[in-house]
């Protein structure tokens, strides 16, 4: 699964590890993401997410902040939910 925030696009970024003697090596610095289900304030749906915890603070200050992004995942969660349930 991508550790990918739905709600800021928060992306892993890439670096190196640098040992004693400075040597080099690739790696992956993972955003902090966890799966939550959020309440969109404006239509009262639910809709599980996987945020970031900078997302889940701002979430917390401003919870009308990601209404656009939370409309546009309600609509897929619905769509998924319509195809499983013609299935």
């Amino acid at each position: 699964m991508a550790k990918v925030c739905q709600l800021t696009g928060k992306k892993p970024a890439t670096g190196n590890n640098r040992s004693h003697s400075m040597r080099a090596t690739k790696r992956r610095f993972l955003p902090n993401t966890s799966k939550k289900t959020i309440v969109d304030p404006v239509t009262g749906k639910k809709v599980k997410v996987r945020i970031s915890t900078r997302a889940q603070r701002t979430l917390l200050k401003n919870p009308g902040k990601f209404s656009a992004e939370l409309k546009k995942l309600v609509k897929k969660s619905e769509k998924r939910n319509a195809k499983s349930q013609q299935a």
